[in-house]
């Protein structure tokens, strides 16, 4: 196994017994033509199932189209694409030259089906129960952003505008704290609201997760939305 790519397994909290799943998982259609595709299709149905299955729990009064919109949002390109940026998943895609020189390890709908294809080769390495602790584990800060409320905005847009049609000031997010090793950094965040007394906190893999964290506590401080929406 080389080091980057064990580098790679402590980031995603998982090691393979079978490397040629990892490697294939890795392996865009511009590089050979036994790719990931077919891992991608087989990570695309799993991420979906654990994510119904994860909101399906979690938000027991939901609707059929509130859960719909939530599970779209989980499992979107952008977001698949942030995650696997958090895991520098670009430094380590096997490309074609074509793709190298066009920057598509930057790419996000690449990116987006690599994160995917680990996953199912996660499923095919070791057992549904590992993937789904796995797809949990990456979706932890996302989970926690999610509100029925408005489910088309996220906590800082809605804070933002309740705040705006009481003529407020706009909430002040900063970093307070950053913890843990380059690749496995949680972030502290504390936001600021004239209206309340004391300042909410959030935390989470990125500084954007944290601030929609302290800012879905800020909306709850308020008496806006419900903590157990």
């Amino acid at each position: 196994m080389s080091a980057p790519l064990a580098r790679l397994e402590r980031k995603l909290g998982y090691t393979f017994r079978d490397q040629e799943q990892m490697l294939l998982a890795l392996t865009h259609r511009s590089y050979a033509g036994r790719n990931n595709e077919r891992l991608e299709f087989l990570g695309d149905s799993i991420l979906n199932f654990v994510a119904a299955e994860a909101l399906f729990a979690r938000f027991p009064q939901a609707r059929e189209g509130q859960l719909s919109r939530l599970r779209a949002r989980l499992v979107k390109g952008e977001t698949l694409a942030r995650l696997a940026r958090g895991f520098d998943l670009g430094d380590y895609l096997r490309l074609g030259s074509g793709e190298l020189k066009s920057g598509g390890f930057r790419r996000e709908s690449i990116l987006a089906d690599a994160l995917e294809a680990l996953i199912g080769a996660i499923y095919l390495d070791s057992d549904m129960q590992t993937a789904r602790e796995r797809i949990l584990a990456w979706l932890a800060g996302e989970f926690e952003s999610l509100t029925l409320v408005d489910t088309n905005k996220d906590p800082k847009t809605r804070l933002q505008e309740f705040l705006q049609s009481r003529a407020c000031e706009l909430p002040r997010y900063e970093v307070v704290d950053i913890q843990g090793e380059p690749h496995c950094r949680t972030f502290f965040v504390e936001c600021e609201v004239v209206l309340l007394n004391n300042k909410s906190r959030g935390q989470g893999v990125s500084r954007r997760i944290a601030e929609q964290v302290a800012a879905a506590s800020a909306l709850i401080a308020l008496g806006v939305e419900n903590g157990n929406d």
